[in-house]
């Protein structure tokens, strides 16, 4: 897959390009359908495959007061969309010159200049350009004048409940905790990934050295609690761990971090049967299942009781 991050640097492929546009947060479940469908799109014409995306997020540009927290940083969803096999990723860096710009703008340059697309395959529902002003009916007026079809891509229904599989729902699940829900739409746990930063020690001097991770206010974290999960560290090993997310109210009283505000809550691992020395690398947590809640103990002492049960439970499961 060849990711091209600056359109002067664009491909033009001379027999054009089977193209979809779309933030493709999470690249869930609903958005690989529709990648395959973009394939064999790209298949029936011979010619290659392609996805616009844009970074960062365009609602932190145009509502940055309401723009929702990522499911996958960019480095994150280019590792997932090069796994669905697609030739090129054009990523359309974001600002406020391109909040301006009119649909129009947008096809006439990166749809057609860049990528000379001879079939576009987008969501029913998606839309681009300034004021919300592409979408369907747009691209299939231009397609006519243009020499390019369009395929317009339904939301794809959970067939336990009949409810569309969005990000926003995905993001829903994950805030509540739900995370089995949200691996059955994403087909992969939630996943966090972030550097591994010095603590307070206080899970060393309970017996249960931690993993403290430094993650990016942009990307959601799920809801506190206690959670099982894997840590997937430099060495590209899976191993499995206990995960904490939360303020430690145990010794901080619904204090949270004062460290970096930024950064709360606290996210921590405790990596089962592993001993080596993790700081500064860039590590992985899946978040396989929700265990309980965070909660405050009376005693340091009640507090490792539990930790200890909950590792076990975390041994038998995972």
């Amino acid at each position: 897959m060849q990711v091209i991050t600056d359109l002067a640097s664009c491909p033009h492929p001379e027999k054009g390009c089977a193209v979809s546009i779309g933030v493709y947060d999470g690249v869930h479940l609903g958005h690989r359908l529709l990648i395959e469908k973009l394939k064999q799109e790209a298949k029936r014409l011979s010619i290659p495959s392609a996805v616009v995306t844009f970074d960062p997020h365009p609602a932190t540009v145009v509502r940055p007061e309401s723009a929702p927290k990522l499911l996958s940083p960019l480095s994150r969803k280019l590792e997932l969309l090069s796994e669905t096999g697609i030739d090129y990723v054009v990523v359309i860096k974001f600002d406020k010159n391109r909040a301006k710009e009119t649909a129009e703008e947008f096809i006439s340059q990166v749809i057609l200049g860049c990528l000379h697309s001879k079939v576009v395959v987008i969501g029913q529902d998606f839309r681009f350009g300034y004021k919300r002003a592409g979408d369907v009916d747009l691209l299939k007026k231009v397609g006519e004048t243009s020499g390019f079809e369009v395929v317009p891509f339904g939301l794809v229904q959970d067939l336990q409940d009949g409810q569309p599989i969005s990000s926003t729902r995905i993001r829903d699940l994950i805030k509540k905790g739900d995370v089995d829900s949200a691996t059955k739409l994403l087909k992969r746990p939630p996943e966090v990934i972030g550097e591994i930063v010095h603590g307070d020690a206080r899970g060393a001097k309970l017996g249960f050295p931690t993993a403290n991770f430094r993650i990016s206010k942009e990307v959601l974290v799920p809801r506190i609690g206690i959670y099982a999960g894997f840590f997937k560290g430099e060495d590209a090993i899976e191993r499995p761990a206990a995960i904490s997310v939360g303020i430690r109210p145990t010794f901080y009283e619904n204090k949270a971090n004062t460290q970096d505000e930024e950064l709360v809550p606290l996210v921590e691992a405790y990596v089962l049967d592993f001993n080596g020395n993790l700081y500064g690398q860039k590590a992985k947590l899946t978040f396989n299942k929700r265990l309980r809640d965070e909660r405050q103990f009376d005693s340091s002492q009640d507090l490792v009781t539990q930790m200890e049960a909950d590792i076990e439970y975390v041994r038998s499961i995972l």
